[in-house]
């Protein structure tokens, strides 16, 4: 950001490093603090400013714990923590999320995207999916947006960021959790109106089905073979910090 302000917007050298250290201490922080009238509108189709801001917003809000992981292992997914994966699943899924609500209610807005081109608009509606996470930079006018954006920077703020992070809310992994539990426990079964036509052998098939589909076939096989053995394995556990 200082290389920025020093080429981009001729500020002096000292007044450039100024506002670059400023802007990412305020941002890695979640503080969301800058130093003009209207925060950071002026820089809305900016991408050096307002990706810079947001990638040090993002890294703060991940928790120390995570980004510490990160680092270490980046490379190896599958060496990842629980944490680092809720973590990290979750707050790409609200980065979406909060991407595509501001983009699909503000795109006609004359007040906030309305007025820019096709690719400022995307980098206008990243930058606010980004800030409610507790930052508090902005780069449009939040007056002047709709309240389904109201509602969905609300629900962002609510939830926040990562455990042990700059960032506040009740955290990621709050419902980051129910929501795992829910996709490795849970069913559903759907119909299209013909299961009351089916034949009765038809309808014995189906309960069958998914009576063995919930149990699952190898904890139904090993009942019927292992009876009464000792069981010879462990499942991996581990704590995940919440909140």
């Amino acid at each position: 950001m200082t290389g920025r302000f020093l080429l981009g917007y001729d500020e002096p050298s000292g007044r450039a490093l100024y506002l670059g250290v400023f802007h990412a201490i305020s941002a890695f922080n979640n503080a969301g603090f800058a130093l003009w009238p209207d925060n950071l509108m002026r820089f809305v189709t900016d991408p050096w400013i307002c990706l810079t801001i947001a990638a040090a917003v993002i890294a703060g809000g991940l928790g120390f714990p995570v980004v510490l992981e990160l680092l270490r292992t980046w490379r190896r997914p599958s060496r990842w923590s629980v944490l680092t994966r809720i973590t990290v699943a979750v707050t790409a899924a609200l980065l979406v999320i909060g991407i595509m609500v501001f983009l699909i209610t503000e795109w006609h807005n004359p007040k906030t995207l309305g007025r820019l081109d096709d690719p400022g608009k995307l980098l206008a509606a990243f930058f606010p999916a980004v800030m409610p996470r507790t930052a508090g930079f902005n780069s449009i006018d939040v007056a002047g947006t709709y309240s389904t954006s109201w509602l969905a920077t609300d629900l962002l703020m609510f939830i926040g960021g990562g455990s042990r992070g700059t960032a506040g809310g009740i955290k990621v992994t709050t419902p980051g959790m129910p929501a795992f539990v829910v996709w490795s426990d849970g069913t559903v079964g759907l119909s299209t109106g013909i299961t009351a036509d089916t034949t009765p052998a038809g309808q014995i098939l189906l309960v069958l089905l998914m009576f063995i589909g919930r149990t699952g076939p190898l904890t139904l096989g090993s009942a019927l073979a292992l009876k009464d053995r000792t069981r010879r394995y462990q499942v991996a556990e581990e704590r995940v910090i919440v909140g």
